[in-house]
């Protein structure tokens, strides 16, 4: 069975002080690209990404191995929904490190994972 692993984008992204913040879109970008080469390092079952992006992110585009999904709103909330919509019948694994955000995923039954899962310094 295909695991979901869902990416919070903006947290991942924050995690790592190397002037994300100038070029919201560019990092997001550069996060999607590195997922779709090397996946999630220690996850050798078939998994399926998707990265969650909001505010100056959006409108970054799907690659072969990533999907990218723009959060109309909150990104948080659209997580939510996509574990609630797309996990109920699979594992899914949340990549975050918002406190809040595990608590509502680990409700519907996600597993969750800091972002250092994606950086590849875990």
């Amino acid at each position: 069975m295909t695991t979901l692993v869902i990416i919070d984008a903006a947290n991942v992204i924050g995690s790592v002080p190397d002037g994300w913040w100038r070029d919201r879109r560019g990092a997001a970008e550069r996060l999607r690209d590195r997922l779709a080469r090397d996946g999630v390092p220690g996850l050798d079952e078939p998994v399926e990404l998707v990265m969650v992006v909001e505010g100056a992110a959006r409108g970054v585009e799907s690659v072969p191995g990533v999907r990218v999904e723009s959060a109309p709103g909150s990104g948080d909330d659209r997580i939510v929904q996509l574990v609630a919509e797309e996990g109920r019948d699979r594992p899914t694994l949340v990549v975050t490190a918002d406190r809040e955000l595990r608590r509502r995923v680990e409700e519907l039954g996600a597993e969750v994972a800091g972002p250092r899962v994606v950086r590849g310094d875990a």
